[in-house]
C-alpha cells in the first residue's frame, strides 16, 4: 500500500489514535537496524558554543546599549 493512499484515512482519525499511530510507527522504526547513522556507546563530537570567544565577544558587542540611540 502506498502513503498517497493511507493519509486519507490517517487525516480522519482523532488526535488520541493519531498519537497511537506514530508511537506504534516510532517503535517499528526503533526496531529497525540500520534506520540510524548513530551507533550505540559511541561518542560523537558535537560544535558548540563553548570556548568560542570570538562569537561572545560579537553578541556582547550587540546586546550593548549604543551612544548613538539616546
Amino acid at each position: 500500500m502506498k502513503l498517497a493512499e493511507l493519509l486519507p484515512a490517517v487525516r480522519q482519525l482523532s488526535a488520541t489514535e493519531k498519537l497511537k499511530l506514530i508511537r506504534i510507527l516510532a517503535e517499528d522504526l526503533e526496531m529497525a537496524e540500520d534506520i540510524s547513522p548513530l551507533e550505540p556507546f559511541k561518542t560523537y563530537d558535537l560544535p558548540t558554543p563553548y570556548d568560542c570567544f570570538g562569537a561572545g565577544a560579537i553578541l556582547l558587542e550587540i546586546l550593548k546599549p549604543s551612544d548613538t540611540d539616546n
